[in-house]
């Protein structure tokens, strides 16, 4: 799974097309590659619970529906893929 910008916990999204970097306030792509001072965001996608069903569309056990960009930080069970 390659990460980019928007994978980032410090990429701020302005709009669908455009963000900004919170750390150095420059303005990137969610699709840009990633820098030096990435630090990946929990999203569902990096979940072990995450199972995808189709190309933007998944659950969580198996019974929630869940986002594979969904952001993941305030969910108890949350686990990094290994």
């Amino acid at each position: 799974m390659e990460n980019n910008c928007k994978d980032c916990k410090y990429y701020l999204p302005v709009d669908v097309f455009r963000g900004m970097c919170k750390r150095d306030k420059t303005n990137i792509g969610p699709d840009h590659e990633i820098c030096a001072k990435f630090d990946r965001l929990p999203k569902c996608k990096f979940c072990q619970k995450y199972k995808a069903e189709k190309e933007f569309l998944g659950s969580c056990l198996g019974n929630t529906i869940a986002y594979p960009d969904m952001n993941a930080s305030k969910c108890a069970g949350f686990e990094w893929v290994r």
